[in-house]
């Protein structure tokens, strides 16, 4: 059960600022319905990375230098979340620029722009209508 995603994109997010950033993503998941179940959601494991718990986002992560590529989660089942979405607000602040394309399994197409620490939305996320993360469902979508 749940809505497949296809990822794909790139953002900066220096990679000195990778312990940071899962840090914040954990925090976020906390509270949050997914796929991440730990003990305490805001634990963060010495070593961890951004591509060890993207999997849980519904996406892959390659990471050259400050460069990071979304992509498709091969090796689980990706499917999105209301964690999905925490994950993809929660980088934000640690993100110079990029854009992160999300494709749902009927073929929702929405995007996260990222410049200067901020995030925004383009087009409705196909798993819950929303034209903005964790906001109304768009009765137009």
């Amino acid at each position: 059960m749940g809505y497949s995603v296809h990822p794909s994109g790139q953002v900066d997010l220096p990679e000195e600022l990778d312990a940071a950033a899962v840090a914040a993503v954990k925090a976020a998941w906390s509270g949050r319905r997914g796929w991440y179940k730990p003990d305490s959601a805001a634990t963060y494991v010495p070593g961890e990375t951004l591509s060890d718990i993207a999997g849980y986002a519904g996406a892959s992560i390659k990471r050259d230098g400050d460069r990071i590529t979304f992509g498709h989660d091969d090796e689980g089942d990706p499917k999105w979340s209301e964690q999905a979405t925490a994950f993809y607000v929660a980088i934000a602040p640690f993100v110079l620029t990029g854009a992160v394309h999300i494709e749902g399994e009927d073929g929702g197409r929405w995007s996260y722009t990222y410049a200067d620490g901020q995030l925004t939305q383009q087009g409705c996320n196909g798993w819950d209508g929303t034209g903005e993360p964790f906001g109304e469902p768009d009765p137009n979508a």
